[in-house]
């Protein structure tokens, strides 16, 4: 840990996810007095399965939780895409001891319950750090001196700085920008299933994405290969608004007609689905003002194609622990720092994610194309291409810039 040095300043955190107890985190191994506001009754995770890059590994140990989610993980052989029409492979990518030789950490996955808990260990015992629950934020002023965040009961929290961490519907984005997210008009639905309940010819120690037209389908095991984590997507008939509920199978079974017998099979598994329908934003040249910042999906929401979304808000609560030690503690001077290394990198892997689910999606003689894509590819080609998403390094988080 990094010694601690003064206790005289105060940052609110707003938002108990993944992204704001890793921020809190960073922010208290530099002798920082957290205040951490989540608007929910209790500090915990929603969700099932995702995925943890070598990157995300890199991040949680910076943290000093790297060991505590290695414990929890379920670390997979291969990365693998299928074709949902024919089941035939697409690509296949080593994720075991050659990943783990050229990146210095594995690839891993966890349930989204369990990568929340082993940060959350951490932040629960250390001094610095205060939670309070039941606290939605509202509205937020500065000045030059520091900020005052308001409750939804009309409650002033008073801080040196604070740090939005509240997702994609963001107070504090809205407070700072104003914009809105775009909805994207592809639905994911979630569900995780025991071991005995999925089929016997799917139970396969990788993400397997079979990629089907305007769809695909995604499982991989979790917690010790006890469960399987099912992720379906498709591209909805109807009008989406951003938002979280309960799904109906038959829906879902309505857009995978045509899908070869094999990935169909999973569709029936499922007890029960819940329904996210997906939103990203388009990047921003600015999301740092004065002594307020923003971070993880409040700061770039992004698709899950490229199953990034908690390993970039993981990279960016170590590089603002980093941006803030090497200001000083100069809130604005950090908070400057921090976007000028993060913007330009989220960006990239936001454009990307589109990207790759518009492959995951394509159709037609698209698909043909992208089942050509990778043929013939050597698993260090497939590394190199890697490199500059799983290859993130915390010492060099600030990439020189100061």
């Amino acid at each position: 840990m990094n010694d601690i040095r003064s206790t005289d300043r105060k940052v609110i955190v707003v938002g108990g996810g993944i992204g704001g107890l890793a921020a809190a985190l960073a922010l208290a191994r530099q002798g920082i007095r957290v205040e951490l506001l989540e608007q929910a009754e209790k500090i915990g995770e929603i969700g099932a399965g995702i995925q943890l890059g070598a990157n995300a590994f890199a991040a949680l140990d910076a943290l000093g939780v790297g060991e505590a989610a290695r414990k929890r993980s379920v670390f997979t052989d291969y990365l693998m895409m299928m074709d949902a029409i024919d089941a035939t492979e697409v690509a296949k990518v080593d994720v075991g001891e050659p990943y783990r030789k050229r990146f210095g950490n594995p690839y891993a996955v966890i349930h989204r319950v369990d990568i929340h808990l082993s940060i959350l260990e951490a932040v629960q015992v250390h001094p610095l750090i205060q939670f309070r629950t039941a606290t939605q934020v509202r509205a937020l002023e500065q000045d030059e001196s520091g900020v005052v965040v308001i409750d939804q009961h009309g409650e002033r929290h008073r801080a040196d700085a604070v740090v939005g961490c509240d997702g994609v519907k963001s107070a504090i984005r809205q407070a700072l920008l104003g914009d809105e997210p775009r909805v994207t008009g592809h639905v994911v639905y979630r569900a995780v299933v025991d071991v005995a309940d999925m089929p016997a010819d799917l139970q396969i120690n990788a993400p397997v994405v079979w990629a089907g037209p305007n769809c695909h389908l995604v499982h991989y095991p979790l917690r010790g290969g006890e469960q399987y984590n099912l992720v379906v997507t498709f591209h909805s008939r109807e009008q989406e608004v951003w938002g979280v509920r309960d799904g109906s199978k038959e829906e879902v079974l309505s857009y995978f007609q045509g899908i070869h017998p094999r990935p169909h099979q999973m569709l029936d598994r499922p007890s029960s689905w819940r329904r996210w329908a997906t939103a990203d934003r388009d990047p921003v040249e600015r999301w740092s003002f004065g002594r307020a910042t923003i971070l993880g999906d409040a700061a770039h929401p992004m698709t899950q194609y490229l199953a990034q979304g908690a390993c970039q808000a993981l990279e960016d609560a170590v590089t603002l622990g980093a941006a803030v030690q090497a200001t000083d503690g100069d809130f604005t001077a950090a908070f400057a720092l921090y976007e000028k290394v993060r913007i330009p990198r989220t960006a990239r892997v936001l454009y990307s994610a589109r990207e790759m689910g518009r492959l995951y999606h394509a159709r037609g003689v698209e698909r043909l194309v992208r089942n050509s894509l990778w043929v013939g590819r050597t698993q260090e080609q497939f590394y190199d291409a890697l490199q500059w998403l799983h290859g993130w390094r915390a010492e060099d988080c600030l990439g020189g810039a100061r």
